[in-house]
């Protein structure tokens, strides 16, 4: 199997050993290692993001991990712009690009293109997100229906976000958000990527984030918290969304003993975890599953 050529892509959910697995591959085709999770992007957070230190690099180049500042938001288009010149980067040094990561937004907007929404005033926004709290999801969803048909059978009606997105698109531009859909084009051809999805059983994940969970209290997540409370982040930037932030200012606080604060850690986590395999089951249909005792026999194959 001759993936020199490609681009990979590795994904997983969190702890099923993404990281170790992309410098195993790296070290087979001569690759580099670009991040694609949305929270190792944050220097202040490389503890709780389970961000891979210098003795996991093992000389293989690793880009885009704990360079931005967590006091500034870093969107999905932000990664985009930066990562498609990373790929092309290593490409010229004749190296394969390995991204890996958790977050799927990520490789979906690398994949199928980033829709490129002329940007929406703040005070339509609000308006939108008043009116969809004052008539409730029900109403606001037979609301957008009539506003734009064509979305029936394309979100669900549960599906708050996004039926709030789609009603300030199609208000703002005039335009379906699904029409924007269709004119998004990649910067790579789909056969450009090869894809792989970590597909850990849930009972043997469970206990892996539970030993991480431990693991990170142990390295000095306590203190990096402590510290990035110092920073002031403001409570709307993305950082503050990295599980173990708020449960650990909770224990500072006196309002939970450290046994408490473990035990929701890894109980957020295992949510997250559950998500990124719904997510992964509706968007990564044609992407490679290998459960963890095909790794080994994956990489003999390169």
């Amino acid at each position: 199997m001759d993936l020199k050529s490609k681009i990979i892509l590795i994904s997983g959910p969190t702890a099923s050993g993404k990281s170790l697995f992309a410098i195993k591959i790296a070290k087979k085709v001569d690759g580099e290692i670009i991040n694609a999770d949305s929270i190792q992007v944050y220097k202040q957070l490389k503890i709780l993001s389970a961000r891979p230190h210098q003795k996991q690099y093992q000389k293989i180049r690793h880009h885009l991990y704990g360079f931005y500042d967590a006091k500034k938001n870093f969107s999905t288009g932000d990664w985009l712009k930066l990562v498609n010149k990373k790929i092309k980067e290593v490409q010229r040094r004749k190296r394969t690009p390995i991204l890996v990561g958790g977050t799927g937004l990520y490789f979906k907007a690398l994949t199928d293109g980033l829709v490129k929404i002329p940007s929406i005033s703040a005070k339509l926004r609000n308006k939108i997100r008043n009116m969809q709290k004052k008539l409730g999801q029900k109403k606001f969803y037979e609301k957008l229906l009539k506003l734009d048909p064509s979305l029936k059978g394309k979100i669900s009606h549960t599906d708050t976000q996004r039926s709030i997105r789609a009603y300030e698109v199609k208000k703002f531009t005039k335009k379906s958000l699904y029409e924007w859909f269709e004119n998004t084009k990649p910067s790579f051809l789909e056969d450009n990527f090869f894809k792989v999805y970590i597909d850990y059983p849930r009972q043997e994940l469970i206990e892996r984030i539970n030993i991480r969970t431990e693991e990170m209290i142990k390295n000095g997540a306590i203190k990096e918290v402590k510290n990035f409370i110092k920073l002031k982040v403001k409570k709307d930037k993305s950082a503050n969304k990295a599980i173990g932030v708020m449960e650990i200012k909770d224990f500072l606080d006196k309002e939970k003993d450290l046994e408490q604060i473990k035990e929701k850690i890894a109980i957020k986590t295992r949510q997250y975890a559950k998500r990124q395999s719904t997510w992964a089951r509706g968007n990564m249909i044609n992407w490679i599953k290998l459960k963890p005792q095909d790794l080994n026999k994956f990489l003999k194959k390169i």
